[in-house]
């Protein structure tokens, strides 16, 4: 028989699958960078409030000339746990924030804003 050969037909739709696997890859990688940069966006948000209120903690300290040490004995807390607090590395519980605020001589919402 002259011309295509019926036996290799499947030959023919190698390439075909080969350009749609490519693309739907392609897609994929796509959603993928793009979920994972709109994850950023939060956990930057998050970090960013930490900070905030890290920076508040060290900043209302040092305001009042107290060590980590001094803040942690008066909160019956460890010199770390401050560390942690002031670094953005955890966050004070309720209970502590609003001691903190107390040592501090300031109303608890300065500390978050």
């Amino acid at each position: 028989m002259d011309g295509f050969n019926t036996n290799y037909w499947f030959l023919a739709i190698i390439p075909i699958l080969f350009i749609a696997l490519c693309f739907v890859l392609i897609i994929l990688v796509i959603c993928s960078l793009i979920k994972y940069l709109r994850g950023n966006q939060f956990r930057n948000k998050n970090i960013q409030f930490y900070k905030n209120l890290g920076d508040a903690i060290k900043s209302n300290r040092i305001r009042c000339n107290m060590t980590q040490e001094l803040v942690a004995e008066r909160l019956g807390v460890s010199r770390q746990a401050v560390s942690k607090w002031e670094n953005g590395i955890s966050d004070p519980s309720t209970a502590n924030l609003i001691a903190l605020a107390k040592l501090f001589g300031i109303e608890p919402e300065k500390l978050l804003k």
